[in-house]
């Protein structure tokens, strides 16, 4: 017996060259409002694009049989920067698909320690620091900050934190507690799924002078009391230690509810059951057909 296989092309989802493309032939799915351009984020993106150019280029689709646009289906932001620096003509990226999703939806946006590798990489390569701030669209000193980000910081805590966004200042307490306790304190912002400053300063409050990498220098209690310190302090470890023993539960514990909402789906579509829960426990039964129509239990 011969087997014959099939081979099925796989169809692109962009044309392989870059087209340049005059601004004016370009239809935006919408315009870019002043409030936005008043932005950091738009304010970084023409700073970058000014002093080195456009890195991402725009995606277009190419004119229908009816029309001679192209139809901009991501880069709306760039393409305004390029307007206003009176660029006439830039290349882009040409979609075989008319979708108009947003494109950025899929990346993942640059972390504070990948974006302070960035910044190393560059500086050794021979970049100037003023080139580079301006670039990024942040002053002399804030770069220095971000090139001294992990200075102080255990390299535990830097692999654990590598891919997540946590503020510079984030950085700059957690430097003010001895390794163990900047491990400690990383983890439980990890399983909190909380990186802002307020939590880490929470955290750092709740320390103890012993974990902390300055004790001759009493840290600032924020107008918080000795005995509120404490009771910070004692909840900070119970929860420490619950949400741990939550992570060593939750894969039985979400089989558990898994397999408990397809018994109850069972009983609601039992004719019998249904019917008398619906006579006699009627708001049981609301509930209960809440639980069948669930599915999944993240929430």
């Amino acid at each position: 017996m011969s087997f014959k296989s099939k081979r099925k092309s796989v169809v692109q989802a962009f044309e392989s060259d870059l087209v340049t493309i005059r601004l004016d032939k370009i239809a935006p799915l919408y315009v870019v409002p002043p409030q936005t351009k008043k932005t950091v984020k738009y304010q970084r993106i023409s700073s970058s694009i000014r002093e080195i150019g456009l890195v991402e280029p725009l995606v277009v689709n190419r004119p229908s049989a009816e029309g001679d646009h192209y139809i901009l289906l991501d880069g709306h932001m760039r393409l305004a920067v390029l307007q206003d620096q009176s660029v006439s003509a830039t290349k882009c990226i040409v979609s075989t698909d008319d979708e108009a999703f947003t494109y950025n939806r899929r990346i993942s946006r640059l972390a504070t320690i990948q974006e302070h590798k960035m910044i190393l990489r560059a500086l050794v390569k021979g970049v100037p620091e003023e080139r580079l701030a301006k670039a990024l669209n942040i002053n002399i000193e804030t770069l220095k900050g971000k090139k001294r980000l992990l200075d102080g910081i255990s390299s535990e805590v830097a692999e654990l934190l590598k891919d997540k966004q946590v503020a510079v200042a984030g950085f700059r307490l957690l430097r003010k507690m001895k390794p163990m306790r900047q491990l400690e304190a990383a983890q439980l912002m990890v399983a909190m799924n909380n990186f802002t400053v307020n939590y880490v300063k929470s955290i750092l409050i709740a320390t103890s002078d012993d974990q902390l990498k300055d004790q001759a220098k009493p840290k600032r209690k924020l107008g918080v009391s000795k005995e509120q310190l404490e009771l910070m302090e004692r909840e900070a470890s119970n929860l420490d230690k619950q949400v741990r023993l939550v992570e060593d539960s939750f894969g039985s514990d979400h089989m558990d509810l898994v397999l408990a909402r397809s018994f109850v789906a069972r009983l609601v579509r039992n004719d019998q059951v249904s019917k008398y829960l619906t006579v006699q426990h009627n708001g049981l039964f609301v509930e209960l057909s809440k639980i069948a129509e669930r599915s999944s239990f993240t929430h």
